[in-house]
């Protein structure tokens, strides 16, 4: 059985904001696309081609469609690619910490959608299956300069080394949600967003 859903998190339709930044309050990407539904893994996000995303000193318009989960438990949200991505990414796994819900509009309904931001601190490291490279962790060099730089806690670092140890080894099994369950959430979000 599982736990009643956060009050804040997305309905299928509703607008989601996905907004992150790193550990000392800097903004980092923020990415729109709209709730799909929910299952045991956690909340399911359409990230559709042509988007508007940006962080600081950067931006741009998506590529290709994405489906974005934000797990019920655990400390990363993993955005997942199909071949139509023209970059080689097929599974791109962000280690994070402080993931919340934040409702900033109405519940979807009497003709206009809800919208939600979703937010997290993004923790430098990420897990990535490509299509030409397998399965690796990223950004090593950048997760122990910001351990120094931002001060991380010793008892951070060793969380986010472990969970990135356990992804690590779920992506390169294709355990979870890392078994292929992303190709219908992605069919479901083009059918419901053309």
């Amino acid at each position: 059985m599982q736990p009643p859903p956060p009050a804040d998190a997305p309905r299928p339709g509703e607008l989601v904001v996905a907004r992150n930044r790193k550990w000392d309050g800097t903004g980092h990407w923020v990415v729109p696309g709209f709730g799909l539904g929910e299952d045991e893994h956690g909340w399911w996000i359409y990230q559709g081609r042509g988007e508007f995303i940006s962080r600081p000193g950067a931006a741009l318009h998506t590529r290709s469609d994405a489906v974005l989960l934000i797990p019920r438990a655990g400390g990363y949200a993993a955005t997942f690619y199909d071949d139509t991505n023209p970059g080689d990414f097929r599974v791109y796994v962000d280690l994070a910490w402080d993931l919340s819900w934040h409702r900033i509009g109405v519940p979807a309904g009497e003709g206009h959608p809800g919208v939600v931001e979703f937010h997290m601190v993004d923790m430098d490291l990420d897990v990535i299956r490509s299509a030409h490279h397998g399965v690796f962790v990223d950004d090593e060099d950048e997760f122990t300069e910001h351990a120094a730089t931002m001060a991380y806690p010793d008892g951070l670092v060793a969380a986010v080394r472990s969970e990135c140890a356990r992804l690590h080894r779920a992506v390169l099994a294709g355990t979870g949600p890392f078994d292929g369950i992303s190709d219908a959430w992605m069919a479901l979000g083009r059918k419901e967003n053309p």
